[in-house]
């Protein structure tokens, strides 16, 4: 078991997939707009570098699966820039898909992208069904990541790519520091602000010194199947792009 694995938002009362699960349903409606504040606006720019691996690497890509879709902002973009022919977002909580069948309602695209409930762990998707599966901010949260990254792999198409990005903590002075502070103190200040959650924005930055990072990641994605694993640390090393192949 790896320590993100242990960490729940709520304590030791029922598994981590559930108290994840209504934990983003009770800040479903104050999630984008504290994500880009907390943020700064950047994790547009962490979700961009994931599509460009997919378009420096693939010469199309039809369809694509979006892990932990949340609020579907990763699976929009996706369509914007790689213009499948279908993408399915999928997630367990039902409150912030919501958000999302909002989103995809207003912009006219609920035809080519689709939400689903899905525990990653356990996908009811076919075998190589998807030419590309992305996640963004996700792998802290699963209660079981080996699980959820073999099923990422299953359901891959053979010729399939992976791009995932995910929160971690800088190890270099001064950002190591300087995020420190940022993390224990203004994220759950501001998220006991604006969320009617008061332990989501600790429990966030916990999992985010907990969860693996850079070669170790890489070690473990790898024992999922994929190959060609690599990782790049982004913005100091806030946030890691780890990519891959079937």
């Amino acid at each position: 078991m790896y320590k993100q694995e242990q960490i729940k938002p709520y304590g030791d009362n029922g598994t981590k997939r559930e108290q994840v699960e209504r934990m983003f349903d009770n800040i479903a409606h104050s999630y984008d707009m504290l994500n880009h504040t907390l943020s700064f606006g950047i994790d547009r720019h962490w979700r961009d570098a994931a599509i460009q691996y997919l378009l420096d690497n693939r010469a199309s890509t039809n369809s694509i699966l979006d892990i932990a879709t949340g609020t579907g902002d990763f699976a929009i973009l996706a369509y914007e820039k790689l213009s499948p022919g279908l993408v399915i977002g999928c997630d367990i909580s039902e409150g912030m898909m919501n958000v999302g069948r909002e989103k995809v309602a207003k912009m006219r695209l609920s035809d080519v992208i689709t939400f689903q409930n899905e525990d990653c762990s356990d996908m009811t998707f076919a075998d190589e069904s998807f030419d590309a599966v992305i996640s963004a901010f996700a792998l802290r949260n699963f209660q079981n990541l080996d699980s959820c990254l073999a099923e990422m792999h299953r359901v891959m198409a053979a010729d399939g790519h992976l791009a995932v990005v995910d929160l971690c903590s800088p190890v270099s002075f001064p950002m190591k520091q300087l995020f420190y502070i940022y993390k224990k103190l203004v994220m759950p200040t501001i998220g006991r602000l604006f969320s009617k959650d008061s332990t989501a924005y600790s429990y966030l930055p916990d999992t985010m010194d907990a969860v693996p990072q850079g070669k170790r990641m890489q070690e473990i994605i790898q024992k999922a199947g994929f190959h060609n694993v690599n990782f790049r640390p982004l913005l100091f090393g806030m946030c890691m792009l780890y990519t891959a192949e079937k």
